[in-house]
C-alpha cells in the first residue's frame, strides 16, 4: 500500500489543522483537519479492499522467430457481485531474467460479471525468451489518495529463435544413404547395435541363436542404420570468445545463433539427426523426428554468453570425444575464440568431419586450423552463402 503525494500532503495538513485549531481554540480549522483524516482513512479502507479477477492469458503463437509477430491475450472478468472495480492495470512484459518493461492495460470501471479482452504484440526484435505476466492491478480511492499493486493471474513464456537462413547443401555420412538420398559417399552398411527380445514380425535370420539358448528365450539383434550422416553443433557460449560483446550483448554471437539455426532448419528439412552442445554444457537434439527441432530452437533463443575460460572448452571437447553423437561436428565461434581451435583440432579422430565456423569482423591476421574445414563469415547470411559454397566436406 502507498500513499501518493496528494495523500502525505492532505494527511500533514490535516493534523496540521486539527492541532492548530484545538491550542487556539479555532474549532472551524479542526473540523477541516478532522475531515482530511477522515477521508484519508476513508481512503485505506477503500484500497484495502481486494478486487475479485479473474485473469487468463493467451500466447499466440509462444515460439516465433525474430522479427516475426506474437500477440498476448488477456481476458480480465470481475468476479465480484457488488460494485464497480476502478483499475489502472499493467502487465509485465521482459526478457527473461531481467527487470522488463510493462505494458499498460486499460482496466477503468470494470462492472461486476463483466470481463474485458486486451490485447498487446510481443517485442520480439531480440532473440531471447521473453516472460509475460503477472497481471499488476493498481487499486485507487476516488481522490487519488492511496494506491495498492497486487498480482492477478498466471505468465506466460515466449521464445524468440535466431533468424534462419536457407541453407540448401548438408554434409553427407561416411557411407551410403540405403534410400537413395546420398549417393556421393562409399557403399554402406547395416551395424549391430543391441540383443533384444523376439516380437512377432522380426525376421528369423536376425535371431541370435547362440545367446537365445543361453537365455531360455529367442533373442534377435537390433541394427542401427549408419549411413545417414549424423550432425553435431558446438557453439561456443563463453563471453570470452566474443571480442565485441558489451552490455547490449553481441552481434556476432546473434550472427553464430542464426548460423546454427541455419543448420538445424536444413537438417529438420532433410530428416536428418542433429545434436545441439553448448560449450557451458547444455544440450538438445538427437533424434529425426521434426518436432525435435523445437527443443533444439529453444536451446538457442536461451543461450547467452556464460563466464568461463579455456576449461569450458575442454570440458565440451572431452565429453564429445567419450561419447561421439554424431560423425560431422560444426564448431562455431567468435573471432576471440580463434586461439583455442587445437582443441577442436583434436576431435579430427572420433569425428570423420570437422568443420569450424568463425563468426565476427575479419581480421587482419587469422590462424587457419590444421585438418578442419574453415567456414569463416561475417554474420549469419554470409554463413549460409560460405557452407553452400562447400564442394567437400
Amino acid at each position: 500500500m502507498i500513499v501518493t503525494l496528494r495523500g502525505a500532503g492532505l494527511t500533514v495538513g490535516g493534523v496540521a489543522l486539527l492541532a492548530t485549531g484545538f491550542t487556539y481554540g479555532y474549532p472551524e480549522l479542526a473540523v477541516l483537519g478532522a475531515t482530511a483524516v477522515i477521508a484519508q482513512l476513508h481512503a485505506f479502507a477503500h484500497a484495502a479492499l481486494r478486487p475479485r479477477l479473474s485473469v487468463t492469458r493467451s500466447v499466440d503463437p509462444d515460439r516465433v522467430a525474430r522479427g516475426e509477430g506474437s500477440t498476448v491475450t488477456l481476458t480480465v472478468r470481475n468476479t465480484g457481485r457488488f460494485g464497480a472495480a476502478t483499475l489502472v492495470a499493467h502487465d509485465k512484459c521482459g526478457r527473461a531474467g531481467q527487470e522488463g518493461a510493462t505494458v499498460p492495460v486499460p482496466l477503468l470501471r470494470l462492472r461486476p460479471g463483466r470481463d474485458t479482452d486486451v490485447s498487446y504484440p510481443v517485442p520480439t526484435d531480440r532473440r531471447g525468451v521473453v516472460d509475460v505476466g503477472p497481471l499488476q492491478v493498481t487499486r485507487r480511492d476516488p481522490l487519488g489518495l492511496v494506491s495498492v499493486s497486487r498480482s492477478h493471474g498466471d505468465t506466460a513464456r515466449i521464445w524468440v529463435y535466431p533468424k534462419s537462413h536457407l541453407i540448401q547443401a548438408v554434409p553427407a555420412g561416411i557411407s551410403r544413404s540405403l534410400d537413395g538420398r546420398l549417393d556421393r559417399v562409399p557403399h554402406g552398411a547395416i551395424t549391430f547395435d543391441t540383443l533384444r527380445e523376439y516380437v512377432i514380425g522380426d525376421e528369423l535370420r536376425h535371431v541370435h541363436w547362440r545367446t537365445s539358448a543361453k537365455v531360455g528365450e529367442l533373442m534377435v539383434r537390433e541394427h542401427l542404420d549408419t549411413s545417414l550422416p549424423q550432425l553435431v553443433v558446438l557453439l561456443d557460449d563463453r563471453a570470452v570468445s566474443w571480442a565485441d560483446r558489451d552490455a547490449a550483448g553481441s552481434a556476432s554471437f546473434e550472427s553464430a545463433c542464426e548460423a546454427a539455426a541455419s543448420i538445424v532448419a536444413a537438417a529438420t528439412r532433410e530428416d536428418l539427426p542433429v545434436t545441439l552442445h553448448l560449450v557451458s554444457g547444455p544440450a538438445a537434439g538427437g533424434g529425426r523426428i521434426r518436432g525435435a527441432a523445437r527443443g533444439l530452437l529453444d536451446l538457442l533463443a536461451e543461450a547467452e554468453p556464460a563466464p568461463g575460460g579455456e576449461e569450458l572448452l575442454v570440458t565440451a571437447t572431452n565429453r564429445l570425444r567419450q561419447h561421439r553423437p554424431g560423425d560431422t561436428l560444426i564448431y562455431l565461434t567468435g573471432t576471440a575464440g580463434l586461439a583455442d581451435l587445437a582443441l577442436v583440432s583434436g576431435l579430427k579422430g572420433p569425428f570423420p568431419s570437422v568443420a569450424v565456423g568463425v563468426l565476427g569482423p575479419r581480421l587482419a591476421a587469422e590462424p587457419q586450423p590444421a585438418g578442419v574445414l574453415l567456414l569463416r563469415a561475417e554474420d549469419g547470411e554470409d554463413f549460409a552463402a560460405v557452407w553452400d559454397g562447400v564442394t567437400r566436406w
